[in-house]
């Protein structure tokens, strides 16, 4: 079996595999790359998938940067089925849409701008009737019901504990006479988390393709969560001000809502203070959790028998309408606004930070990973000023983080769940974590465990030959230039001098924003350094 390494390849996004065998080819997960502008370029890098040979599509769950690129592989010419579980499928319905409206906005956005400056205009990367002929090709799958996608090729999605419906892929195949068993964590959960049961177990595997988010690092413990929300609720509410939670749509905006009640069940919860889930895509998926009941954990279904569903809330409001988000800000007094996006970097969300940062008695609480280059990562890294919206913001409102929220397994999960397994030759190849995480984190399981542990890079091609060493099919060196490396580097470099003759143009002319210049600057200074460590 031949794989190469499409995204999430010492990074957190993009999440996709493309392997090969039996004289078959299919991809496990296709995903949204999401970071940088250097890192979103990728995105555009689709000739490389060759999705009209593509026979099916494996999704492991529902999160973007694991589907985010089907579309766009329909609109080239995918046209087989994408197996999922059934939640998966109908978030994906709802998910798939809403991101085809973002690319269709931005690409307007952008063309506006281009407009102006005589530029050329651009496609969006896919649109909403390509999204609407991906639905028809989803095809649901159960949990621990073995199928064959191909001849030869059995498949088996088991219980992965990140979101409703998120799965791990088992993959048994036969070439050369020889039986092998490939596992795909897909992104994994953790024990005990709100809403989801825990992740199953895995068996036996020749090769473990392992998500490494979090593998330097455990979560606090959700009794420290909880803490940590009710004091910053306490805080805006005690100011007369807003609590703005940046939250992903699915899953963490469902956990939030829920830890609410659990707040309110302790006495935590200040009986008149609104909640706003000021989210169209949050609201509807929100819809899709509660038609899944049979996917909770005992907790949650216990909770439900009792009449008390932890995803209702007296004050809680459904914000769907344009006029009802900017209402919220027009309302004095203490709030607590749910709105996506995670890392703060589109959606209502920004305006929302817009209205409330600058507030010394606002807070903001962050409930996820930040990716690199995000508004949300800026604020985190101590930014004293953020731009939105063509507006510098100062960042006067008090800022918490609550890694507890997290849907990624920590450290001692994936360490537990990996000593779970019977087989004691297993070969792992991280994927779906940042280059010097990974490399602490395959250190420890060498360490603990004597497994042979691999890092793969992007686009890296990788030959999965039982009884051998893990090894690249061909040296990277040559197969980086289908990327175009040169041309990455080049682009920015040149965007650097430009942005740099910009400001030296205009340090005596007062009256024109240079700190804007400067903050761009080093932005791409940063995307440079970034891209360099890639190559």
């Amino acid at each position: 079996m031949k794989i190469t390494f499409m995204g999430a390849a010492r990074t957190v996004s993009g999440s996709c595999y493309i392997l090969e065998c039996g004289g078959k080819r299919f991809a496990l997960d296709c995903g949204l790359h999401q970071g940088n502008k250097e890192i979103e370029k990728r995105n555009w890098n689709l000739e490389s998938y060759d999705a009209k040979q593509l026979d099916f599509i494996l999704i492991t769950h529902a999160h973007i940067d694991h589907s985010g690129l089907l579309p766009a592989l329909v609109s080239k010419g995918y046209k087989n089925p994408i197996y999922c579980t059934a939640p998966t499928k109908d978030l994906l319905e709802i998910m798939l849409l809403d991101s085809a409206h973002i690319q269709e906005m931005e690409a307007e956005w952008s063309n506006r701008k281009r407009l102006r400056t005589g530029e050329q205009s651009v496609k969006p990367l896919y649109n909403i009737t390509d999204a609407e002929n991906t639905i028809p090709l989803l095809a649901s799958v159960e949990y621990k019901i073995s199928f064959e996608p191909a001849p030869g090729i059995k498949v088996t999605y088991k219980n992965a504990g990140h979101i409703l419906g998120s799965a791990f892929i088992e993959i048994e195949y036969t070439e050369d006479g020889k039986r092998t068993r490939v596992v795909f964590s897909g992104d994994l959960g953790r024990p005990e988390q709100l809403i989801v049961k825990d992740p199953s177990d895995v068996d036996q595997a020749d090769y473990l393709f392992l998500e490494s988010t979090y593998g330097n690092r455990n979560h606090p413990d959700e009794e420290h969560s909880l803490d940590e929300l009710a004091k910053a609720i306490d805080y805006s509410y005690k100011n007369k001000e807003k609590v703005v939670i940046p939250a992903f749509a699915v899953e963490r905006s469902q956990q939030i809502i829920y830890s609410l009640f659990l707040l309110k069940k302790q006495g935590k919860l200040p009986a008149d203070m609104p909640i706003y889930l000021d989210s169209p895509l949050a609201i509807r998926a929100t819809e899709i959790f509660r038609k899944h009941p049979e996917f909770y954990d005992e907790q949650t279904q216990e909770f439900i028998r009792k009449g008390e569903h932890p995803l209702d809330l007296p004050n809680l409001h459904f914000t769907e309408t344009r006029d009802q988000s900017q209402a919220i800000n027009n309302t004095k007094g203490a709030a607590i606004i749910i709105s996506a996006s995670g890392m703060a970097n589109a959606g209502r969300i920004k305006h929302h930070l817009r209205h409330n940062l600058w507030r010394s008695g606002a807070s903001v609480i962050f409930v996820g990973w930040q990716g690199v280059g995000t508004p949300g990562r800026k604020i985190l890294g101590g930014a004293k000023k953020i731009r939105i919206f063509g507006e510098e913001v100062a960042i006067n409102a008090k800022i918490f983080t609550i890694n507890g929220f997290s849907g990624h397994a920590g450290q001692d999960d994936l360490m537990d769940w990996l000593g779970s397994m019977q087989s004691k030759s297993v070969k792992v190849i991280l994927v779906h974590g940042e280059a010097e995480v990974q490399k602490d984190f395959a250190e420890l399981i060498t360490q603990k465990f004597g497994f042979e542990v691999h890092i793969p890079e992007y686009m890296e091609e990788l030959e999965l030959e039982p009884g051998e060493a893990l090894h690249p099919v061909v040296d990277m060196a040559i197969a980086r230039p289908s990327v175009d490396w040169d041309f990455l580097l080049r682009d920015s470099e040149n965007l650097y001098v430009e942005l740099k003759n910009r400001v030296k143009d205009v340090e005596n002319r007062p009256w024109v924003d240079q700190a804007d210049l400067r903050d761009k600057l080093l932005d791409v200074n940063r995307n440079i350094i970034e891209l360099i460590s890639e190559m």
